[in-house]
């Protein structure tokens, strides 16, 4: 049995980490997320990541990725043919059901591109860190340019 976990702490004592115990709310609720369809997620490079989908029986038109604040939306819909042909199955083991499977996606992560290969979907992120944001060198030049007065 899964006892619930108070993250009200989180929330009075972390300033500007809100988002993080949201998410970590988020995560540990017991919310039903279908299985369906089974997927890998890679580390490709340092920053670079690939997710995997299984998506036997769809094609690209029945494909659809959104991505959009931080989540990664993939939506299999299937179809109604017009000749629907009806089968008998002695076994079936081949979902055959429209699927939505969302991802959270950390800060600076993009969706580059996306392919299917054998029957799967690959979805490539990268996450780029802007300039701004990146660690930087402070040179020590022996004087404070702040107290420096500017002669006339």
């Amino acid at each position: 049995m899964r006892t619930a976990t108070d993250f009200s702490p989180l929330y009075r004592s972390f300033i500007g980490f809100d988002h993080l115990a949201g998410l970590i709310d988020k995560a540990s609720r017991a919310d039903k997320q279908s299985s369906y369809p089974p997927y890998n997620i890679e580390l490709l490079a340092e920053d670079q990541y690939r997710i995997t989908m299984a998506i036997a029986g769809f094609s690209e038109q029945e494909l659809e990725i959104e991505s959009k604040q931080n989540t990664l939306v993939i939506t299999g819909s299937k179809t109604p043919s017009a000749e629907k042909v009806e089968r008998k199955f002695l076994h079936q083991g081949i979902a055959d059901r429209n699927f939505e499977r969302k991802f959270q996606l950390g800060d600076h992560v993009k969706v580059v591109g996306a392919f299917m290969e054998n029957g799967l979907l690959h979805v490539d992120l990268e996450r780029e860190i802007p300039e701004a944001l990146k660690p930087r060198k402070i040179a020590i030049n022996g004087k404070s340019l702040l107290n420096t007065k500017a002669i006339e």
